[in-house]
C-alpha cells in the first residue's frame, strides 16, 4: 500500500494523509518500481511531503511520516525502530510511555499485553497489530463530492499575477483527478483570487478569470498552459492572499475503447489544443475555425467562430445536394447570348434547376433595411473548355434576368 503525507494547504487544517491500495493495479502501472518513480515525480506538486510503501496501511503511513523505506529489510525490523509518533494511537500516550523508557514501536510491542491493555486501552494494541499485519484492517469508502471547489491560502501576499501559477497548478491537478474519478470532463474552470484586506477602495474584494476549452476534457497540462497564457496578461489590482478554483461545464465524457493493436493518433485533437493555446496568447477573435451549418445558401454553409467556442448545432437528416469543389468568393456575372449563359463556350445543362430562396433574416452590416435575401435557380452545366460548372439565374434589382458562375467541380 501507498501512504501519502500532505502538508497543510489551508491555515485552519492540520496535516493529513491518504492511504492507497495499489497491489491489484501494479500491472496497469507497469510494476511497483515504475509506480514508485511516477508517484515520487508527481506527488510533490500536490503538496505531498512523505511517501511510504508497506503491505499494511498503518505501516505505510508510519514509514511516510518518518521518511523511511523497507528496502531489503523485514517490515518488523524497520517498524520497530520508528518513534511512537509514527502511530496515532501511540502518539496519544507518548509522555506516559517516555517516562517508562518506551520510545519506539519495538519497545512498545515487547510490553506485557494484558497490562498494556488495562493501562492504555485495547485500541492501542489493535492499532499496533494492524500496523504489523497481525490483524485485518477495515476501511471506509471515500465519497467523491458532487461539485469541485478548491481553496488555497497563499503563504505570503502575492502582487504578480504570473506567480499565482505555482499555487494554481496543484489545484488544477486536483480538479483533473476529481474529473477522472467521476468519469467526466470540464469545459473549463474559474480561478478567483481574493485581495488582501489592506487594499485600495477601487480594487474590489476579488478578481477572477474564466478559461474555457472547445470540448469537455481533463487534460491538466492543457489547462495549465492556458492558465499560464492568460495570467501573463493579467494585472492584479491589489495583493492576493487566497485562491479559489471551480470547475465549469462538467459533463460526462465517453471513454475511448482501447485496442490490443496499435492505433493511429488523433492529430485533429492535438491541433485543436494547440490553436486554443495560440488563441489565449493572441486573443480569441484572432484565431478562428470553420464549421458547417444547415444552410441552403452556399455562401452561408460555412461559418467562422473562435476556437474555444463550442458548436452545439445538430445537423439535420437532410440529403446533401451536389456541391462544387471550388466556390468563388463572389459570383461572376456571365455573358448572355440568345437568352442563354455563355462562359468559354456553350454551356450544356446537366442537372437543374434547384430553387434556392431565403435570407431575409440576415441583415447587411451597417444597413437598417437591406438584407442578404436570395432568389436563385442553380444549374449544373458542362463546358467543353472549363469543365463542369455550377451556375445560377436570378433577377437584378432592375428586374432584368442575369446569370452568374458560382462554383466549379473538380
Amino acid at each position: 500500500m501507498w501512504a501519502l503525507q500532505f502538508t497543510p494547504r489551508v491555515a485552519t487544517v492540520e496535516g493529513c494523509a491518504v492511504v492507497l491500495e495499489v497491489w491489484a493495479s501494479l500491472r496497469l502501472f507497469k510494476g511497483a518500481e515504475a509506480l514508485k518513480a511516477r508517484v515520487a515525480d508527481e506527488a510533490p506538486d500536490l503538496g505531498v511531503t512523505g511517501i511510504g510503501w508497506a503491505p499494511t496501511a498503518l505501516g505505510s503511513l508510519a514509514l511516510a511520516r518518518c521518511d523511511e523505506e523497507l528496502d531489503d529489510r523485514a517490515m518488523e525490523t524497520v517498524l520497530d525502530a520508528l518513534p511512537l509518533l509514527a502511530l496515532n494511537a501511540a502518539s496519544l500516550q507518548v509522555e506516559t510511555l517516555a517516562r517508562a523508557g518506551i520510545n519506539t514501536l519495538g519497545q512498545l510491542r515487547r510490553l506485557p499485553r494484558p497490562a498494556t491493555s488495562r493501562r492504555f486501552g485495547e485500541d492501542l494494541l489493535v492499532a499496533l497489530d494492524q500496523t504489523y499485519g497481525l490483524r485485518p484492517e477495515t476501511f471506509e469508502w471515500e465519497t467523491i463530492p458532487e461539485e469541485f471547489q478548491a481553496r488555497f491560502e497563499l503563504p505570503a501576499r502575492e502582487e504578480n499575477a504570473p506567480a499565482l501559477m505555482a499555487y494554481a497548478r496543484p489545484m488544477l491537478l486536483q480538479m483533473c483527478g476529481w474529473l477522472a474519478a467521476r468519469h467526466t470532463g470540464a469545459e473549463g474552470f474559474r480561478l478567483t483570487w481574493v485581495h488582501d484586506s489592506m487594499r485600495a477602495k477601487d480594487a474590489g474584494p476579488s478578481g477572477d478569470l474564466v478559461i474555457r476549452s472547445s470540448s469537455p476534457m481533463r487534460d491538466a497540462n492543457h489547462f495549465t498552459k492556458l492558465l499560464s497564457e492568460h495570467l501573463a496578461k493579467v494585472e492584479l489590482l491589489a495583493p492576493v492572499g487566497e485562491l479559489k478554483l471551480e470547475a465549469v461545464g462538467v459533463e460526462r465524457v465517453t471513454e475511448e475503447s482501447l485496442s490490443l493493436f496499435p492505433q493511429t493518433t488523433n492529430a485533429g485533437e492535438a491541433l485543436t489544443l494547440a490553436l486554443e493555446r495560440v488563441a489565449s496568447r493572441l486573443g480569441a477573435k484572432r484565431v478562428l475555425q470553420p464549421y458547417e451549418v444547415d444552410e441552403h445558401r452556399a455562401e452561408w454553409t460555412t461559418l467562422w467562430s473562435p476556437v474555444a467556442k463550442r458548436k452545439n448545432r445538430k445537423q439535420g437528416d437532410v440529403e446533401p445536394l451536389p456541391a462544387p469543389t471550388f466556390l468563388l468568393e463572389r459570383p461572376l456575372k456571365l455573358t448572355v447570348r440568345n437568352e442563354r449563359p455563355f462562359y468559354q463556350g456553350r454551356l450544356i445543362p446537366i442537372v437543374g434547376p434547384e430553387r434556392v430562396e431565403g435570407g431575409w433574416w440576415n441583415r447587411l452590416p451597417g444597413a437598417s433595411l437591406a438584407t442578404q435575401h436570395a432568389e436563385r435557380e442553380y444549374w449544373t452545366v458542362q463546358s467543353e473548355i472549363a469543365g463542369t460548372l455550377w451556375i445560377f439565374s436570378t433577377r437584378e434589382e432592375t428586374g432584368e434576368p442575369a446569370w452568374y458562375l458560382h462554383g466549379m467541380f473538380s
